[in-house]
């Protein structure tokens, strides 16, 4: 039936049923009755989202494509999807199609984009004071699941975890040097590294990781927004597992109520790495002990890996709001432990910032290279309640107003600039930005001083 003959039938001109077949008209509902009785269907039938044959299915598949922005870059003629196309060249095509469309949308996720979802996903934790009873939920009903008994997670209990969503854990020295684990959907099997690449600690985290996508149902991710999202609820899962809320906030009630309380006693505790510690400190603070708090991981040259903060804390944030890939103030804790005496033991520290007076605990973690700096801080009131609290070190940051650790001092300066020259080492952190200064990455300050301190030698 042509779209005359059609309407004729149902008293409308073709060009106007030419709109509602391609979706660019809505129909009354009379029309749709008055098309279903001619076309001899239910009106059920014409409402269903679902092509009502393979053919149509394949030729409305050729039509979408084609008006896709990926597809008409080409410059490729139309093509009418007619009797004369056999399905499977039709198939061949909308395969190629959705080959260049996946290859295209892999590289759509550029640094600021990265930055921007990010920023929102920030922004969300922020608002929920990083705690997601959800997944917290989740991770309970798998820790009664896999017989945990309190302490330490055993390998036993690791495994009893993987067998509660129907896995075996295995280890192997073949694995990818890409990956952290691998998972065989087919058999079942996640695989891990031998003992003598990752140890027992760390492989607990990265199997529970892995099982954390499964547990929180997560489908393949349709962008990085997404992927960035699942990374964070995997990561959070494997935390409450390890580190589970039932007996971590009494733990941590018992501490505050001691004006005691430490991130390296949830480390020690609970045999987990001072940075999984970290993180599930701030899922669980202010959410039940009401205490706002900021945790971030910089490098020497205190660029920001990872950031969180619910306390106002004055992060420096970049044009779209994003904070990885920014640099921290020289004046803060989180760098100035790499000039201490002894910069492995615990930095205890106050800063005075714009946005307040801030104490923080700051540990480096040398097992990451370059070494990283891991922060755990709060604002002032609420130091009393932290081991460390009695600290003489203390600061004062300007940052991002003022001269403060930007440029140099005018003296400074007149002694150095112009008789230096930095080569670069590359930055391959992908959500770092490109700073602003003159030479990209180089702190001028720092390099300044560095030649003033050796200038005299011979």
């Amino acid at each position: 039936m042509t779209l005359d003959e059609l309407g004729e039938a149902v008293g409308k001109p073709a060009p106007y049923l030419s709109m509602l077949e391609n979706g660019k008209r809505e129909p009354r509902l009379g029309l749709i009755n008055a098309l279903a009785e001619a076309l001899d269907v239910g009106a059920g039938d014409l409402l269903l989202p679902d092509a009502p044959t393979k053919r149509a299915r394949l030729e409305i598949g050729i039509v979408k494509a084609q008006e896709d922005p990926v597809y008409r870059e080409l410059e490729l003629p139309l093509l009418k999807p007619n009797a004369k196309l056999p399905d499977v060249a039709l198939e061949h095509i909308l395969g190629l199609y959705n080959e260049l469309k996946g290859r295209a949308q892999a590289t759509m996720a550029t640094r600021e984009e990265a930055r921007i979802a990010n920023a929102e996903l920030r922004a969300e934790m922020r608002a929920r004071g990083n705690y997601f009873a959800e997944i917290e939920q989740i991770a309970a009903d798998a820790v009664v699941g896999a017989g945990y008994s309190g302490g330490g997670f055993t390998e036993g209990t690791i495994q009893a975890m993987a067998a509660l969503f129907g896995f075996t854990v295995h280890r192997s020295r073949e694995l990818p040097s890409a990956v952290r684990s691998l998972t065989d959907l087919r058999n079942r099997r996640i695989y891990i590294p031998q003992r003598d690449s990752i140890s027992v600690r760390a492989s607990r985290s990265v199997v529970l990781q892995t099982l954390g996508h499964f547990a929180l149902d997560h489908p393949e991710p349709k962008d990085f927004a997404q992927f960035l999202r699942q990374r964070v609820e995997a990561n959070y899962f494997a935390g409450a597992t390890l580190m589970p809320e039932v007996s971590l906030v009494p733990f941590l009630q018992r501490a505050k109520a001691d004006r005691d309380l430490a991130v390296e006693d949830i480390r020690d505790a609970f045999y987990v790495s001072y940075e999984m510690a970290a993180h599930r400190f701030t899922n669980l603070v202010s959410h039940h002990l009401d205490l706002p708090v900021h945790f971030v991981r910089s490098d020497e040259l205190g660029i920001i890996w990872k950031a969180y903060e619910n306390n106002g804390v004055p992060f420096p944030r970049n044009s779209v709001g994003a904070i990885e890939g920014q640099r921290l103030c020289r004046e803060w804790g989180t760098r100035q432990v790499f000039r201490s005496e002894d910069r492995y033991s615990i930095h205890h520290q106050y800063t005075d910032t714009p946005g307040g007076t801030f104490w923080c605990s700051t540990r480096v973690d040398d097992s990451r290279q370059p070494p990283h700096a891991i922060t755990i801080g709060v604002a002032f009131n609420d130091a009393q309640y932290f081991r460390g609290r009695d600290t003489d070190h203390r600061s004062v940051s300007k940052c991002p107003d003022g001269i403060c650790c930007r440029r140099p001092s005018d003296d400074l300066a007149d002694r150095w600039e112009g008789w230096a020259f930095p080569s670069v080492r590359p930055n391959s952190h992908v959500l770092a930005a490109m700073p602003v200064e003159t030479i990209p990455g180089v702190d001028t300050t720092e390099i300044y001083e560095f030649l003033d301190r050796h200038a005299g030698m011979g």
